[in-house]
């Protein structure tokens, strides 16, 4: 007998992609995910198309992984793709020491992280001519 099938957590209108044990702090993390989330998902690959920071081509990686998997895994229109979640989570910390003075040692942590982004479905909204007619 084998084990009973896992419930899928999300919803028919969403897919996600997770990376896990990245190379830097939650911290710094964070704030490129804050950079992408709620927007669509075209614009968030734009966006991080062209930021600076090291740590935005693993994020861009890991949304466009998550934009793959909605799109043949789950059947999903990739036009109307937005970033619905973009999680960061503390993975382990490596511990290090650095030489210092008079015989002494100090602790150098290096930090790692999870990133979890979740793209959903928007329903397009009613045309205005639409609207104007109701």
């Amino acid at each position: 007998m084998s084990k009973p099938k896992h419930p899928r957590t999300l919803d028919e209108t969403q897919a996600q992609a997770v990376t896990w044990n990245i190379r830097v702090s939650p911290r710094k993390l964070n704030l490129v995910a804050g950079l992408i989330r709620g927007k669509r998902a075209q614009d968030a690959v734009a966006q991080l198309t062209f930021s600076k920071r090291r740590i935005a081509v693993t994020v861009k990686k890991t949304l466009e992984s998550a934009i793959a998997n909605a799109e043949n895994n789950h059947s999903l229109d990739v036009d109307r793709l937005v970033v619905s979640k973009a999680e960061v989570g503390r993975a382990m910390v490596m511990k290090r020491f650095h030489a210092r003075g008079r015989g002494r040692a100090s602790t150098v942590e290096k930090w790692f992280s999870h990133l979890k982004i979740v793209v959903a479905e928007q329903q397009l909204a009613a045309p205005v001519a639409e609207q104007e007619a109701a």
